[in-house]
């Protein structure tokens, strides 16, 4: 019998429903959320000020989708030209492969990137290595950082604590799905016992499911089926959100990348289920 995969991806949910399939999992892909650019962004404008003023020392990307709707958000004041030579005269570093694959195209070097898992530990892990080859110290540095979703005031103050001045610059936030029906139903079929698997690709999944599972005053039986299920996280950020519910993460790949998750997963799902249901006898 094929596992039976719940995926809460959105952006690339058929991609992922895909990938599931073919690794021989039978696929169920309910959207837990969307990415909202924010209207009217001062903030944006106000970094762009800024970083054309030359008061601006470093720049960190967290996201390619971020840096490419920071870019249409400058776009309304400056041209990109203007904004990509801004940037060529700061210290530029990115926390993963998709903001460096933005950064190549759009010809910017990068000075500095985040190893795997790529989460904003290893990035002031790589600041601290800088300073100490003195290449290049946070000290008396004014650092903006393009957040997503949510401002991450953990990244942030370890940066202060270094000596930088934080510009937090806001480009999107995260929002449910306009049509929340499939993730209610994918809540449901989790209590009934309809999936074998439950798989995160990003912290604000659970979140959500979480948000939408207590308005439908249905969040500690999806808690307590889930906790039945093998949960796969993709890296560090999503697992320490799922054990701070309470869950157990069964699976978390080596490298943070969907295809390494859904590929490790149903290799090793026949032998974690059968744990699981030899422990519930």
């Amino acid at each position: 019998m094929r596992p039976r995969v719940c995926s809460f991806e959105s952006r690339k949910g058929d991609e992922m429903r895909s990938l599931i399939e073919r690794n021989g999992g039978d696929a169920t892909v309910a959207a837990s959320m969307q990415e909202v650019a924010i209207e009217e962004n001062s903030a944006a404008v106000e970094f762009a000020d800024m970083l054309l003023r030359g008061q601006i020392d470093c720049v960190v990307f967290m996201t390619g989708v971020g840096a490419r709707t920071l870019l249409n958000a400058i776009e309304s004041r400056y041209s990109r030209d203007q904004f990509f030579n801004a940037l060529r005269n700061c210290f530029v570093v990115v926390r993963g492969p998709k903001p460096l694959a933005v950064m190549r195209e759009w010809k910017i070097d990068v000075d500095m990137r985040a190893p795997e898992p790529n989460t904003w530990k290893e990035l002031i892990a790589e600041f601290d290595d800088q300073h100490r080859q003195s290449r290049f110290s946070l000290s008396g540095k004014t650092v903006a950082v393009q957040e997503y979703g949510k401002s991450n005031e953990e990244f942030c103050e370890q940066l202060r604590k270094r000596g930088a001045v934080v510009i937090a610059v806001p480009v999107y936030r995260w929002a449910l799905p306009d049509d929340i029906g499939p993730l209610i139903q994918s809540v449901r079929q989790t209590i009934d016992g309809r999936f074998d698997i439950l798989m995160f690709t990003s912290a604000i999944q659970l979140t959500n499911v979480l948000d939408v599972a207590n308005r439908e005053g249905l969040e500690e039986q999806w808690i307590a089926a889930a906790a039945e299920c093998i949960v796969a996280s993709i890296g560090p950020t999503s697992s320490d959100t799922l054990k701070e519910a309470g869950l157990h993460v069964d699976i978390q790949p080596e490298h943070p990348k969907m295809g390494h998750l859904v590929r490790e997963t149903l290799q090793e799902a026949p032998e974690l289920l059968r744990r699981k249901r030899n422990a519930t006898i």
